[in-house]
C-alpha cells in the first residue's frame, strides 16, 4: 500500500519554501506528485492536460519544421515533453528560476526526467525567465539575441494572479513587446492561464502581436467530478 504522503524534498528559495511531495489521493486511488512554493500549489500531476495543450495549440500554430522553441518553466515537464514529442520541434530550451527543479528532473527524481535530459534537442537552462524576456541579449546565453519560432509560457497562475513580483510588468504591453522581440517573423506566443479567458488580456496581446487569441482547455476534475476550464492564449508576430 502507497504511504498517504511523503516528502520527497524540501528547498528554501528566494520566493519561497519549495517542496516537492507524493500523496495517495483515497478518494481516487492513486498517488499524485505535487510541487509547492510557500502556500501556492504550483503543480500536480493528476492535471496536466493544459500544460499539455499548451505545447500542442503553440506549436500547431507554427509554420515549418525544425522549429526552435523556448518553454518558461519546467514545473514537472508535461509541457516540454509535449513539445518534444512534436517532430517539428528542433530545438527546446527550457528556462526554469528554481535550480531545484532541475536537480529533480536531471537526477530522475521526476518521472520525466530521463526524456527530456535524454532528448538531445532539450536544454534545460537555470535562469529568470522574465530578466532574460526584457534583456537586449534574449534567452539563450550561447547564442545572444538569438530568435525563435515559439515562446511558450507556464510560470504564473495568470497573467492576474503571479507567483511573485519579478513578473509584474511583464503582462503589460511593454513587457509583452520586450519579449516579442525574441520570435521570429511569423511566431508565436503562448501563455498557460488556470482561469477563463480574461477578453482584456486577449486585448492586451492583440496590441502588440498580429493576431492575438485564446483557447478554452476543458477537462474533467476528478476530486470535484465536474468539467473545469482554463485557458492559453495565443499570440503571433507579424
Amino acid at each position: 500500500m502507497s504511504r498517504l504522503f511523503e516528502e520527497l524534498d524540501y528547498r528554501p528559495t528566494p520566493i519561497g519554501a519549495l517542496v516537492l511531495r507524493r500523496r495517495h489521493e483515497a478518494r481516487l486511488g492513486v498517488d499524485i506528485l505535487e510541487i509547492k512554493l510557500g502556500e501556492e500549489h504550483l503543480m500536480s500531476d493528476l492535471f496536466t492536460a493544459s500544460e499539455i495543450a499548451l505545447a500542442d495549440l503553440g506549436l500547431a500554430a507554427c509554420d515549418g519544421e525544425a522549429l526552435d522553441v523556448v518553454v518558461g518553466g519546467l514545473g514537472l515537464g508535461y509541457t516540454a515533453k509535449a513539445a518534444l514529442d512534436k517532430t517539428q520541434t528542433g530545438s527546446l530550451l527550457v528556462v526554469e528560476y528554481l535550480e531545484a527543479v532541475i536537480e529533480w528532473h536531471r537526477s530522475g527524481l521526476l518521472p520525466l526526467g530521463p526524456e527530456l535530459t535524454g532528448d538531445p534537442r532539450c536544454r534545460l537552462l537555470h535562469g529568470d525567465f522574465f530578466a532574460l524576456a526584457r534583456s537586449a541579449d534574449g534567452f539563450d546565453p550561447d547564442a545572444p539575441g538569438r530568435k525563435f519560432d515559439a515562446i511558450l509560457l507556464d510560470i504564473d497562475h495568470s497573467p492576474d494572479a503571479l507567483l511573485d513580483a519579478r513578473s509584474e510588468s511583464f503582462y503589460q504591453p511593454k513587457g509583452l513587446g520586450a519579449m516579442a522581440a525574441h520570435l521570429k517573423s511569423g511566431g508565436v506566443f503562448g501563455l498557460w492561464s488556470d482561469d477563463r479567458e480574461d477578453p482584456a488580456f486577449t486585448e492586451r496581446l492583440a496590441g502588440v502581436f498580429a493576431d492575438a487569441w485564446a483557447e478554452p482547455v476543458t477537462f474533467h476534475n476528478p476530486l470535484q467530478d465536474k468539467p473545469f476550464t482554463q485557458t492559453v492564449y495565443l499570440a503571433r508576430k507579424g
